[in-house]
């Protein structure tokens, strides 16, 4: 068994995109801008993660936040307002955002040029066409982390254990952008573990606690674990996945923490940057 190291990768990656931004000396520095609505502790921690990670490189980070009982207009026309602002590079809405609103008008607010998180349907519909330009951070992720390994997705067949929008399903276009041949299977598929037991890899993106264990897969699978939950016995974090019963048949896994979770912070640098790249025409 080898670990898929996405803590490793990320900060290999981090380290050339710092390098790489300090030779633009000459021109002002890329920009992130994420809006936050409301006080959700998870969306905190995850806003904070953003921020480290972009002061690491030298990315400007600007928060604006509202209060959960604002009018939803009142952030559509800030999202116009970064739209028209040249100085901002990209533009994430941190979710999720209050029950009642309607995400996709914000989302699709975003126009799609300053579109880091890869939602919008203009850059999702060139995703589908094979035309990828700003791809979803964890999706994207994956990808690279399987790269960064040597794992060759040509005829791969490929189980992804849940369809939401944020990632299996733009990841399942991903993958077949690169030759694989993939099983989107969601809450309605039936007997799941039979398409489990004949896939080269299976990604599990459903934040189901131990879904995928041992009698699921077949030896020297890759498993990407995509899935983190606070076990509510233990209090530590683990994934969709029973590492500690997997562990002993698969040829790589992605631990919990560690595996997806720096990838996703990576490529939403590494988004921005593109963005910035492309905004001073460099």
């Amino acid at each position: 068994m080898k670990l898929l190291d996405g803590k490793a990768l990320a900060a290999k990656r981090s380290a050339i995109i710092k390098a790489e931004i300090s030779q633009y000396q000459s021109y002002r520095k890329p920009k992130l801008t994420v809006i936050l609505v409301g006080n959700d502790s998870a969306s905190e921690i995850y806003v904070q993660h953003k921020q480290r990670a972009c002061e690491k490189v030298g990315i400007i980070f600007e928060l604006v936040r509202f209060q959960e009982q604002c009018e939803p207009q009142s952030v559509l026309k800030e999202i116009e307002s970064l739209n028209e602002n040249p100085t901002v590079d990209g533009i994430l809405i941190q979710l999720p955002l209050p029950q009642k609103w309607k995400q996709e008008d914000f989302l699709q607010a975003v126009i799609p040029s300053k579109d880091v998180d890869g939602f919008h349907y203009i850059n999702q519909g060139k995703l589908y066409q094979g035309n990828e330009k700003f791809t979803p951070c964890t999706p994207q992720g994956i990808i690279e982390l399987l790269s960064e390994y040597q794992i060759n997705l040509v005829s791969k067949k490929v189980a992804v254990i849940g369809t939401s929008n944020i990632v299996g399903k733009p990841l399942v276009g991903m993958l077949i952008n690169r030759g694989a041949t993939v099983f989107a299977c969601n809450k309605n598929t039936k007997n799941i573990a039979e398409l489990t037991r004949i896939a080269d890899i299976v990604i599990s993106a459903t934040g189901s606690q131990f879904l995928i264990t041992k009698n699921m897969l077949k030896k020297d699978v890759i498993v990407v674990d995509v899935g983190i939950i606070r076990d509510p016995i233990t209090n530590k974090l683990v994934g969709d996945v029973d590492f500690e019963s997997v562990k002993d048949i698969v040829s790589f896994i992605t631990p919990v923490p560690g595996g997806v979770g720096p990838m996703t912070v990576e490529i939403l640098l590494e988004n921005t940057l593109k963005a910035y790249k492309k905004t001073i025409k460099l």
